[in-house]
């Protein structure tokens, strides 16, 4: 019985440790930030993403094809120091729904994403970001979440330098 006892209050306080925990997770002072939101939001994504992650041929294969948009989503120095040959850049920073219908026109456009960590260069301007942070997670998350379902992701790493590439340098 009293192994039982230990056990449910055990218990009790685990849930109560996790209740108290998700609540502060989520604070109630601010109705334009939703964390628990956010988070249903990237399980929703978890699989799409899985099968949006093409390799760079087909990645260059789509990108030549029509109602396709190559989106470079790092900031806009970064952008103007290197790029891949026919992004366009809307910096993460900037997302809206104004700035996104501004540079992706039609929510129904294929959107090819790429990041700083599909680069093996390490250097200027696709300095590598910590694996777990990388641009390319936020990015599809965020297209999602603000309609674009169209969206397609670099999977490979790839030297900026090898002609396949297609990179540019202002």
């Amino acid at each position: 019985m009293r192994r039982l006892m230990t056990a449910l209050a055990l218990g009790a306080i685990a849930l109560t440790a996790t209740a108290v925990a998700q609540e502060k997770l989520q604070p109630t002072n601010n109705a334009q930030i939703d964390y628990r939101g956010f988070r249903g939001l990237t399980r929703d994504v978890e699989q799409v993403r899985e099968q949006r992650l093409v390799s760079h041929a087909d990645f260059e294969r789509m990108a030549r094809e029509p109602n396709t948009i190559v989106l470079d989503a790092r900031s806009a120095d970064a952008y103007a120091r290197g790029h891949i040959d026919g992004a366009v850049n809307l910096p993460f920073t900037d997302f809206t729904d104004q700035s996104l219908a501004g540079v992706l026109r039609d929510p129904n456009v294929r959107i090819l994403i790429y990041c700083n960590n599909n680069f093996s260069n390490n250097a200027e301007p696709v300095i590598l970001k910590r694996v777990a942070l990388a641009l390319n997670i936020q990015t599809f998350i965020n297209l999602y979440g603000y309609g674009y379902r169209n969206v397609y992701e670099l999977s490979d790493v790839v030297d900026f330098n090898d002609p396949a590439v297609r990179w540019v340098q202002s």
